[in-house]
């Protein structure tokens, strides 16, 4: 499906690179397919040494011979990006765009034509192969470029489809800036095992493996996580005082607040994007 298909990434930061070595390790891809456009010297050498694939500091070099062009320039230098390849990317090329809160109206203007876009919320986790991503695609993308854009995702990780790019900003709040909130709850808990008395690294061990453990047990058990709850949960015990307390602080309250200011945040960039008040 990828063979011989060019493959051009505008950014080669995090998940530039993420998306890169997915491609040449778990979908085959040959370094001579893909080129990346990266303003930073030492970051194009590095990527080069790399993944031996082509890299130049021109977006416009890098869209011009490209199939699959991926947007993973940061939200705020989009407009400069489109700027620069607005009359050379070929109009039968797909663009994939993983920029938070930019919409797909904004590139469509920005560019000045219908090109086939396909907009992806993914998560850092992309990095090693679990991600997940959100996306969803413009009428004209057709039925092959929609198959390479999902075997692309596959490639981070799991992928669902949607049919309304309202759902990208739920997942850049829910999905996008999860591991976030992940990280911070791992953070304290890590920090209260070393407040106990634990060195920090037999408690950031037991921390890890607690999450990852559970998170598993999770996924193979396929029960409601309330009743799994409930099964750790003696009347009078360890985990009942501490559960106790963590309702009685609003844990599921701060958490719903946050994941909303997320959103909120998510569709003001949107608008912002598109000129709107």
């Amino acid at each position: 499906m990828l063979g011989g298909v060019l493959i051009s990434l505008l950014g080669g930061g995090v998940m530039g690179e993420a998306i890169t070595s997915s491609l040449l390790h778990g979908l085959h891809v040959t370094p001579d397919q893909i080129t990346i456009a990266e303003p930073i010297t030492e970051r194009r050498d590095t990527l080069i040494q790399r993944y031996n694939v082509h890299a130049t500091a021109s977006n416009a070099e890098a869209a011009r011979a490209a199939d699959i062009l991926v947007l993973s320039v940061k939200p705020q230098a989009m407009a400069s990006a489109l700027g620069d390849i607005r009359g050379v990317l070929r109009p039968e090329a797909l663009i994939v765009s993983i920029a938070a809160g930019v919409p797909i109206f904004t590139i469509v203007e920005h560019l000045q034509a219908p090109w086939p876009i396909v907009r992806v919320m993914p998560n850092t986790p992309a990095q090693i192969g679990q991600g997940i991503s959100v996306w969803t695609s413009t009428p004209n993308v057709n039925r092959v470029q929609l198959e390479q854009a999902r075997l692309i995702l596959s490639g981070m990780g799991q992928e669902i489809y949607v049919e309304s790019e309202n759902y990208l900003d739920m997942a850049t709040a829910l999905s996008g800036t999860g591991p976030a909130y992940v990280f911070l709850f791992m953070e304290a808990l890590i920090d209260a095992g070393v407040h106990m008395g634990f060195s920090r690294s037999i408690s950031e061990r037991l921390v890890e493996q607690t999450l990852k453990g559970s998170v598993e047990y999770a996924i193979q058990s396929r029960r409601h996580v309330a009743e799994l709850r409930n099964q750790v949960t003696s009347p009078a015990g360890t985990t009942a005082a501490a559960l106790y307390q963590l309702e009685k602080g609003g844990l599921r309250h701060i958490i719903s607040r946050a994941v909303w200011a997320a959103y909120e945040r998510s569709v003001a960039l949107g608008r912002i994007a598109k000129g709107d008040k």
